[in-house]
This record gives structure tokens, sequence and C-alpha cells, in this order.
């Protein structure tokens, strides 16, 4: 379980194919606080550690992860949304993120308002049940906040303030880029129990 604030951007250091895997090594300053099968928030995908080494620690990501995430278009060199999982009596400044994609969405169009940023998404209308106004919604592993829903475009904006931009892969994002998406826990499960009726 984790929140969606990102505690740092790792560097993908080395990427290697092994059979239908995706092998990560992923250098970040908290090597010596973890260890072989912990989990780490990577772009909001919940990755198991294999191996820990002095210079970076491993991942591993089979086909059904790289099917349903952005995973597949990242390169050794890129920077990566790290977050390391809620430990019991920590602050929940975020909110509950599971680190399960849902899928991936397309920016659309971003908006430097002087001072704050505006990025727009499209999602795919089968969807919309999870998005609310002013509701939680969690972007490459960021937790963030619903500030506009257009249905009839079916787009969706977040406001992005200077310190999440300048701490999160935000600041790289591009309009035509796809990020990682993990709805609402809560509406998706009010959603489940409607449908269920």
């Amino acid at each position: 379980m984790f929140t969606g604030i990102i505690e740092e951007l790792g560097v993908i250091k080395k990427i290697t194919q092994e059979k239908t895997n995706l092998i990560m090594k992923i250098e970040a300053s908290f090597l010596n606080e973890i260890q072989v099968k912990q989990s780490v928030s990577h772009n909001g995908i919940c990755l198991t550690i294999t191996e820990v080494s002095k210079n970076n620690y491993t991942v591993c990501l089979i086909n059904e992860t790289i099917s349903k995430t952005n995973m597949i278009s990242v390169q050794e060199g890129d920077l990566i949304n790290l977050e390391r999982c809620l430990t019991v009596g920590s602050r929940l400044d975020g909110h509950f993120v599971q680190g399960h994609i849902d899928c991936q969405i397309q920016c659309k169009n971003i908006c430097n308002n002087n001072g704050s940023w505006i990025f727009q998404f499209m999602y795919p209308k089968d969807k919309a049940c999870y998005l609310i106004p002013q509701g939680s919604i969690t972007l490459n592993g960021v937790s963030l906040t619903i500030s506009n829903i257009q249905d009839e475009q079916q787009l969706f904006e977040v406001s992005i303030i200077p310190y999440t931009f300048q701490n999160t892969t935000f600041q790289h994002l591009k309009k035509g880029d796809y990020v990682n998406v993990e709805f609402d826990l809560i509406s998706k499960q009010l959603v489940r129990l409607n449908q269920l009726k």
C-alpha cells in the first residue's frame, strides 16, 4: 500500500529482456534501507525488489504488467517516480494507493499558468464512473486531485503545484505522452458494489 507522495526520482540504469519479462536496475538513494522481497512503487506500479547491490536494485516486470503500463516506452537513463510502501503509524498525506494500474491515458494538453500547471488527460469512456470532481486519482504514482471534468470530450484536468512539478516526472511530461492511472480505490469499490445489486 502506498500514498501517492513521491519520495524521490530514481534513474533507470539498465533494462534487459529475459523471455517476455523486462529486468530493470534502478538507482536510488535509499539502497541501504531496502531489501529483497520489499515492494516499491515505480511510476505507480507496485514491483517487488529481487536484488539489491551497492549501486542499484533490481525489479522484474512480467508481460501482464508491461501490457497495462507505460513501462514498455521507458529507456535507460530515464527518471522514474519512486515511493516505498506505507508503514504503520505514518501520516497519510496523499490517499490509499495500491500500485495496481488500471490503464494508460494520454496527456492532451499542458497549460503553464505562471506558477502552476494544468495537465489535461483523455480517459476511456468506460472509466468515467471512477472520476469524481475534486476526487483523488493517481497518475504515474502521484496522488492528485481532479480539478475539472469535461465528460462530453472525455477529458479531465489536474493542477500541479511547483513542488510536485519539480520533484516528479511531471517536469518531463509532454503532450501526447501516456501515463499510468490508478483510479481511487473507494470509487472502484462503490461502482463494483452497485454493479452487484
